[in-house]
């Protein structure tokens, strides 16, 4: 799967909604329940981050609630991206972006959505076939305003901000003309994960999916 097919199917994934959880889950137990009040709520695209250890069990159990499309965040290496996609990953996420890790995803045939935040780190994705890319950390990197101002250059790259985005400040980005969808983490906070909250969790992600 080249870069260039990677990132139609990785677009087509950020087309389905406007937000995609990003979530960071501790205990497999809660994957099915969590997954499952994401999708009813209009949200079908779900990022498991690998940063605990549970979580390509996670992956695994919320890769089998109908509707859903479930990714791994924080994939680094090839081994991230072997084990994602063994434990049922549709897609992957990089905070950045290295020729070994999209030669890795390119031979598994695993969609890959990669992040760059510089014009020089842009241009080095779209050399290598990358036309949809994560902007992270959105935030600490000068917001929408300085999103926007990657338009003008390189209006032929859309983007996911992640890091930072909240309810508040989502449309700012959303109303950009090179972003497609914005990744957040506030649809389904710890507390309401642990306690099994799913409603609260449902109502997050239908305020989440009406966003423009």
């Amino acid at each position: 799967m080249t870069p260039e097919i990677q990132s139609q199917k990785s677009r087509a994934l950020c087309e389905l909604a406007p937000v995609i959880p990003v979530l960071v889950v501790g205990d497999a137990a809660r994957a099915e329940g969590l997954a499952t009040a994401l999708v009813a709520g209009g949200l079908p695209v779900l990022e498991v981050t690998l940063r605990t250890p549970a979580a390509l069990a996670v992956i695994r159990e919320m890769a089998r609630v109908p509707g859903g499309h479930v990714g791994a965040g924080t994939v680094l290496t090839p081994d991230d991206a072997k084990r994602a996609k063994e434990a049922g990953a549709s897609f992957a996420v990089s905070p950045g972006l290295t020729e070994t890790l999209a030669r890795a995803c390119a031979e598994i045939e695993l969609p890959l959505l990669p992040g760059a935040v510089t014009a020089s780190e842009v241009m080095r994705a779209m050399e290598l076939g990358y036309s949809m890319l994560k902007f992270f950390p959105a935030e600490a990197a000068g917001g929408a305003k300085s999103l926007k101002s990657l338009a003008g250059p390189l209006p032929q790259v859309s983007f996911c901000p992640t890091g930072g985005i909240t309810l508040a400040n989502a449309p700012d980005y959303l109303a950009l003309p090179n972003v497609v969808c914005a990744g957040g983490s506030w649809i389904a906070p710890d507390a309401d994960v642990a306690s099994g909250n799913w409603q609260a969790i449902e109502a997050r992600a239908r305020e989440a999916a009406a966003l423009k």
